[in-house]
């Protein structure tokens, strides 16, 4: 076969697979489940267009689209997101799965005659959610923010745990003397390692985008990508879980302020898509159907134990501490998609050579198509009549493209607040914003909201910052204080009763007097709050210690209320129109600051 027929092939098998999926949204049918149906229908025992038998090859292709999957899934979580249900998704993803394989596993070793730990392997293979499936599923759903959360979570987190209980029994029945103690000691060592690769990788990569200025905002995926190859392949490398460390580095660089955050996001799910499709694709070669019939009542018990017991009784014992209720308890129990990776888990005994390993991998097939089928046609429906939707997606989507906006020197940073983040409560006036950036739109309950500088941020809302390049340093360090302070005004002081008038100045701005944007002090005094600031020049418009105003910019003026309002009036009349559109904005600044009335004001 020539190199221009093995590109067309592929291609071709791209395009059914994109046809399948526009198929699958109109008949309500999971797509992977039509991505399997067409490499079946091509395959050796289908049409027979493309023989294809190599176990090996299909756990490469296997691995490799699972790493894109995870790292997409991570990256468009960010720690922030998934902080909130960190407790519930890891419970899920660890204890949770484990009772799945027990369970199911259990069932499997009686209904075809499999010895304990046969069955145990069996129960391994399936117990674990598919990533693919469970983002696939979520980006069409409209699921409640914290019940997607929760999935997405636990669908990025027990893939490793299943590949450590599958690799863990594969070893016990290829070695008898292999024991609990070497069962634990796996656990440890692979997920100890898997974490604090992904943990440092992550922690570089984000300091260097920051850091490195590349030349074109398509040379940051090329850096994501080979970041996501350094996490898995030092992780394999030293015998730790690849697989998590992809999926923390994603975590990490989708908490992170870095460049063209956009263009990577879009990159990776676009990789992701392929991933998927070139999975399900080679999976659905791999399958003969007419062995599948030898396993059909069997494996039909064994998808609806899957199905209606051990999901649902593993959701319930994990998540009843976290205060969900039994209908957000059902709707987790029943999102327990299935997908490729328990199809591409069952490749591994048949690699190593475990005795009945085709038998498991065809009963693997089976269940999870049947479950696939059975719950994926079911849950957004399920999901409305539990009354656990709303009108928003499951999943957030961007605004807008930023490539535009980069290459006009800007980014756009989005920051989603949590329960808990300093910022809670502050108006985005006290932000901390550099000049050289703005809160363009806050989107809370799924509304945009246009900002004002006494606009107060509230935990869920997703802030949209639109700031030139040149500050993407100083926003590294603000956003961290977003989360955890010190970030906000400080204390204001109380208002006194004069008798006599306050001092007033007026001159001009030195560069011994510092910023004009952010000062700190200003004659002799400390600032105590910024009331507004100023977009077309250097100037702002603070309150200081002693309880006065300061108007700073190419002038400095200080004084009382009243003080400062004269001045401003007197100057309005001989400046230009740029300067009046500041002094304006200045003038009502101080009104409004006085009808607030707020506890310990400046004097009048």
């Amino acid at each position: 076969m020539h190199d221009g027929e093995r590109i067309l092939i592929v291609g071709a098998l791209l395009s059914a697979g994109l046809l399948a999926s526009l198929l699958a949204s109109r008949v309500r049918v999971p797509g992977l489940v039509l991505f399997l149906g067409v490499g079946m229908a091509v395959g050796s025992d289908g049409a027979g267009w493309i023989d294809f038998n190599d176990y090996s090859l299909a756990r490469t292709v296997g691995i490799v689209a699972l790493v894109l999957i995870l790292f997409e899934g991570g990256l468009a979580a960010g720690f922030p997101e998934i902080r909130p249900v960190l407790g519930p998704s890891l419970t899920l993803a660890i204890l949770g799965t484990l009772i799945t394989a027990i369970v199911t596993g259990l069932v499997a070793a009686w209904l075809f005659d499999f010895d304990t730990t046969e069955g145990l392997l069996v129960g391994a293979i399936v117990a674990g959610t598919d990533g693919a499936a469970i983002f696939a599923l979520l980006r069409g759903s409209t699921l409640r923010r914290r019940l997607a959360r929760t999935l997405e979570g636990e669908s990025g987190l027990n893939d490793p745990i299943a590949i450590l209980l599958v690799l863990g029994f594969i070893e016990k029945l290829m070695h008898p003397d292999y024991g609990v103690p070497d069962f634990l000691w796996l656990f440890v060592r692979q997920l100890a390692i898997g974490g604090a690769v992904g943990f440092g990788v992550g922690y570089v990569v984000s300091f260097a985008l920051r850091e490195a200025r590349l030349a074109t905002a398509g040379l940051y995926p090329v850096a994501t990508l080979a970041a996501v190859a350094v996490a898995f392949g030092a992780a394999d490398t030293a015998h730790g879980s690849g697989f998590l460390a992809v999926y923390i580095t994603g975590l990490m660089l989708g908490s992170a302020s870095i460049p063209a955050k956009q263009t990577i996001a879009t990159f990776h799910e676009g990789m992701a898509w392929v991933a998927q499709l070139s999975m399900f694709l080679v999976l659905g070669l791999l399958v003969f159907p007419s062995d599948l019939g030898g396993v059909a009542f069997e494996g039909t018990v064994l998808a609806l134990v899957l199905v209606f017991v051990a999901r649902p009784l593993a959701t319930v014992i994990c998540t009843t501490p976290f205060g969900f209720t039994w209908r957000e308890q059902t709707v987790l129990g029943w999102a327990g998609l299935r997908g490729a990776v328990p199809v591409v888990l069952a490749t591994f005994p048949v690699i190593d050579g475990v005795p009945r390993s085709h038998e498991f991998f065809n009963i693997v097939f089976f269940v999870v198509l049947l479950s696939t089928i059975l719950q994926g046609t079911t849950f957004e429906p399920l999901a409305k009549r539990l009354g656990v939707t709303t009108d928003d997606p499951a999943l957030p989507r961007p605004l807008a493209e930023s490539g535009t906006i980069r290459r006009l020197g800007a980014e756009v940073l989005e920051f989603p607040v949590v329960e808990g983040d300093a910022i809670v409560g502050l108006a985005v006036r006290d932000l901390g914003l550099p000049r050289e950036a703005v809160v363009n739109v806050i989107v809370r309950a799924g509304q945009a909201i246009p900002p004002r500088g006494s606009t107060r941020v509230a935990a869920g809302d997703r802030l949209h910052v639109l700031y030139r390049e040149e500050a993407s340093r100083q926003l590294v360090s603000l956003t961290s204080s977003w989360r955890s302070g010190p970030i906000g005004p400080r204390a204001r002081p109380a208002r006194e009763l004069r008798s006599r008038s306050s001092i007033f100045t007026a001159r001009p701005w030195t560069e011994g007097d510092g910023d004009a944007t952010r000062p700190e002090r200003v004659s002799g005094q400390e600032v105590v709050d910024l009331l507004r600031l100023r977009r077309d020049a250097p100037g702002s418009l603070v309150v200081l210690a002693d309880g006065r105003y300061a108007v700073c910019g190419s002038v400095l003026v200080v004084g009382a209320r009243r003080q400062v309002t004269e001045w401003i009036e007197r100057r309005m009349r001989v400046s230009g129109e740029a300067e009046r559109a500041w002094l304006r904005t200045v003038l009502g600044a101080v009104a409004t600051d006085l009808a607030e009335a707020r506890p310990g004001g400046p004097p009048a």
